[in-house]
């Protein structure tokens, strides 16, 4: 339970702390870290307003999606703070309710009948496509480490010990950046400011949504980051530590990984779109070498 509260406090003030720190480096007067609440609060209190071209699918989808995510905070441990489900392979189940929740904005976004949208939700799910692989391999690694295949017990027995162990989790800790860049879709594969829809992918998709479902699309974002910032601080949080070093680890961990993605989104160019899919197949390789070399490490594979 704790982790599941953290996850959600967490994620009330990241999207804030990201616009602040663009702000800041922009120059710009900065708006408060709460910002993004307000906004979602507003939209609670006006009426959701549906085409008449969509159907069923699309009145549901932002409910399943957000419930596909809030869901997937149950598996996510802090520490030695278990998710309140956790089981044998559970992040393949995890992996696969976002995935669930993701199908069903895609085809709302088709059921709209609108030619840009449906851009958008083919580019979201080939983006979508091309991650999935990095993760599975990422955490597939771990489980070969560890000989463990829950997320808890993954973090658990996550002894980072020699120089070539602590390589593998930076880069780990690297590839999760990007994942969460991607399946939020930021920067460099999307630009959630842009207003133009020939190059918007996440944009584009909820441009018919409003008021309550276009609040709950903002929320499971929010959620998303803290989702990927809970899985980075595993790496550095010891279950042998206090509790209340845990909980201050995490939430520092989580504001410097917002801090990390306004700098991203500030400094980092939007990729060319031809050049997105190269990208992300770059991220597999990535989370292949790490592969290869967690076989070397437990000895799979001998080198001599």
């Amino acid at each position: 339970m704790i982790s599941f509260l953290l996850i959600l406090f967490s994620a009330l003030f990241f999207v804030g702390i990201i616009s602040k720190t663009k702000a800041k480096i922009a120059a710009r007067k900065m708006p408060s870290v709460l910002q993004p609440v307000f906004d979602v609060i507003r939209l609670f209190k006006k009426g959701t307003i549906y085409s008449t071209t969509t159907s069923i699918i699309f009145k549901i989808a932002p409910i399943v999606y957000f419930s596909t995510v809030l869901l997937a905070v149950f598996f996510i441990p802090i520490g030695s703070h278990h998710g309140l489900l956790s089981f044998n392979g559970d992040f393949i189940f995890f992996a696969y309710m976002l995935a669930l929740g993701k199908f069903m904005m895609i085809v709302a976004a088709m059921d709209t009948g609108s030619g840009f949208e449906g851009m958008g939700a083919n580019r979201e799910a080939l983006y979508s496509m091309l991650v999935e692989p990095a993760f599975f391999i990422l955490v597939g690694s771990m489980a070969l480490f560890t000989n463990h295949i829950s997320f808890h017990d993954l973090y658990d027995n996550l002894h980072i010990s020699s120089n070539l162990s602590y390589v593998i989790s930076i880069v780990s800790i690297y590839i999760l950046i990007y994942i969460a860049m991607v399946e939020n879709s930021r920067m460099p594969v999307d630009d959630p400011k842009t207003h133009l829809e020939l190059t918007m992918v996440h944009e584009v998709m909820v441009l018919d949504n409003s008021g309550f479902d276009l609040a709950l699309i903002h929320i499971a974002t929010w959620l998303k980051f803290a989702i990927y910032g809970a899985l980075i601080s595993n790496f550095v949080i010891k279950t042998s530590w206090e509790w209340y070093d845990q909980i201050l680890t995490f939430l520092g961990i989580q504001f410097v990984f917002a801090i990390v993605v306004g700098l991203l989104e500030a400094f980092r160019a939007r990729n060319k779109m031809e050049k997105n899919p190269q990208w992300l197949i770059m991220l597999s390789a990535i989370a292949i070498v790490i592969f290869l070399t967690t076989l070397i490490i437990t000895h799979k594979i001998i080198l001599n």
